[in-house]
Parts: C-alpha cells; structure tokens; sequence
C-alpha cells in the first residue's frame, strides 16, 4: 500500500488540501435531506476497501501532517494528555490495540514484533524505532497513551466502567470541536454530554450509555457526528478560541466555499480486555464546500441540511454567524432551488 503523504499545515498559512481521492474517501454524513442528533451506532466492521471504514484506525494521506500538528498542541498547551492514576492499564490497553491494528493493516508502514514483554515497534512514516517493555513506562519516552497517540490520527478518551456509568478519565485531546478535556476530566458520560441540546429531552444519551455499558471485547461500534470550522484547523479548543473564534466572522459571500469545511468525527468505540475500560476514538476529517460540491448529490443535501437545522443545533455547532452565507451559497447547487 503506498500512500502520498502530503507536506501541509492546519494552522497559520493552512495548506491543507484534499485530493480527489480524499474527497471521494469523506465520510460525508447526511442519509437524507434533515439532521437531528441521533445515536446511529453501527458494528465497526471493516466494510468498502478503500474507504474510511476498510481498517480498523485510517491512516491517510493527512497522516504525518496530523502527527506534526498534534505535537505542535501538545507542546503548546497544557492538559491535552490527561490520565488519572487509576487508569494505566488501559493506557496499554489502547497501546496494544493500536499497535497491533496499525502493524496487521499498513504492514509497509508499520511494524510489531512481540517476545514475551518485550516489544519492537517500527512507524516508517514518522521514522520510529523504539524497542520497550510492555507494561514499565520507563521504557517509552511518553506515558502509553500519549506515546502512541502522538502516532494515531485523531483523538483518544479512555472511558472507565463503574457505578452504572462511564467516567472520561484518560485522553489526548488536540483536535476537538470546542470541548476541553481539562474541564471534562472526571465526568460521568451525561455530565460529558450534557451541553448537547434536545439529545437529552429524546433520550439519545441514555439509551447510548445502556448500549455502551454493554459492549463487548472484540465488538467495537462506530458512529458519525459533524460540525463546520473555519479554516483547515484541527485544534478548535476553547483554550485557544481567542486563535479560532473571530475567524467566524471573516466568512463572505466570495470566500465561503473555501473558508467553511464541514468537519465530521468518524467516532470508534472498543472495549478494552485487560482493564474493561472503553477507548473513544474520535478521528477528525475535513472538507471544504469546494470540495464537497464536487459531488452534486452531497452539494444538494448540504444545502437542505443547513437550511433546515433546528436553531438550537445550529448554536450549539457554532454555526449562526455565517450558516446563511453558506446556505446561499450551496443553493446554486441544490436542482430544487427551494
């Protein structure tokens, strides 16, 4: 498998750029012309060879540049990894989950050799050469879970199991859609999720925490969620929103179609074997409007799907200051002109 891995930045000069087959690879995430936030798990299984689904974690041509990016943040800003004592072993757990996927899936890219405790591991792409013991940090540069999340795409919240509920105690958390892991540290899953409008009044969040308690090793759920950013920007936190927020209101009718992406979470969820904690993948993909439109039918649903978001969920996602520029703008490409 040879992938182009492209030199590019999410932030200051933003070269992020998406080729063709980036765009036809998008998770775009809209089966019909309405949104309302709903629990859509599905068994995450490897379906569509060469789609965002064929492997157990993506790795694209975006890869290295994320890697760069996400320890830029790391040394930027504090908390970003945050793990409470309790939960080193699913550190490893998600270690060995990730190494061991990346290993069997991308074996040009990545390599695993295992002798008992000690292990070999090899990532090409970011010239990694690291023998280690399996379960004594001190033979790793960083914690387990930062260590290998500085190699993954995305971010990684470990969620541990007790008292009827799940508790977000462990992540590296760099490209997040305005949450802080800071803050959330410590929260039980309805606490986490409480600021997500009208989800609680239907019940999605309870009936997501009922199925979640439930999972099993060896049976990971997959789910899709979306927002928009301006710009190419991964690290949209709140601790930096002072870089990111005014950046809503630079939006006109010339600039949206390259200013705006449609920013969508592919969401994994495994549970973990040693510790029976659940690893929370949240990988990050972006798509400008350009890009998008590319696609008439995704054009058209696009623009429905602006047009018609309840006013609630279009606060919540940040998106009043320029959603009608944009809903103007994609109207030339909906046939129905409604």
């Amino acid at each position: 498998m040879s992938i182009p891995f492209r030199q590019e930045t999410f932030r200051d000069d933003f070269t992020y750029r998406n080729s063709a087959e980036a765009v036809r690879r998008f998770p775009f995430p809209f089966p019909q012309d309405a949104y309302m936030y709903s629990v859509n798990i599905e068994p995450h299984v490897s379906v569509d060879p060469g789609s965002v689904y064929e492997h157990t974690f993506d790795i694209d041509e975006h890869y290295i540049a994320e890697c760069e990016d996400r320890a830029i943040t790391l040394g930027k800003t504090k908390n970003r990894f945050l793990a409470l004592p309790h939960m080193m072993d699913a550190q490893w757990d998600t270690l060995e989950l990730l190494m061991t996927s990346m290993a069997r899936d991308y074996p040009d890219l990545f390599a695993l050799s295992r002798d008992g405790a000690k292990w070999h591991w090899m990532n090409k792409p970011l010239n990694i050469d690291q023998h280690f013991v399996f379960g004594d940090t001190r033979t790793l540069p960083y914690a387990p879970l930062e260590y290998i999340s500085r190699q993954g795409q995305g971010d990684f919240i470990l969620l541990d199991q007790r008292e009827g509920n799940l508790w977000v105690d462990a992540g590296v958390v760099t490209t997040q859609a305005d949450w802080s892991l800071a803050f959330d540290v410590g929260m039980s899953f309805n606490e986490w999720h409480g600021p997500v409008p009208m989800a609680a009044e239907i019940g999605v969040f309870d009936r997501a925490l009922k199925f979640l308690l439930m999972l099993q090793h060896g049976a990971p759920v997959r789910r899709l969620n979306w927002t928009m950013t301006i710009n190419p920007r991964l690290d949209t936190s709140p601790e930096h929103y002072d870089q990111w927020g005014p950046d809503r209101a630079s939006v006109t009718p010339e600039n949206v179609g390259a200013k705006v992406h449609l920013r969508v979470e592919v969401q994994t969820l495994f549970r973990l074997p040693r510790s029976n904690g659940v690893l929370f993948g949240v990988r990050c993909y972006l798509a400008s409007l350009n890009d998008l439109v590319t696609n008439p039918a995704w054009g058209q649903r696009l623009h429905r799907v602006l047009r018609d978001l309840p006013q609630p969920l279009a606060e919540y996602k940040g998106l009043v200051r320029y959603r009608q520029t944009a809903v103007d703008w994609l109207k030339q490409f909906d046939q129905s002109h409604s």
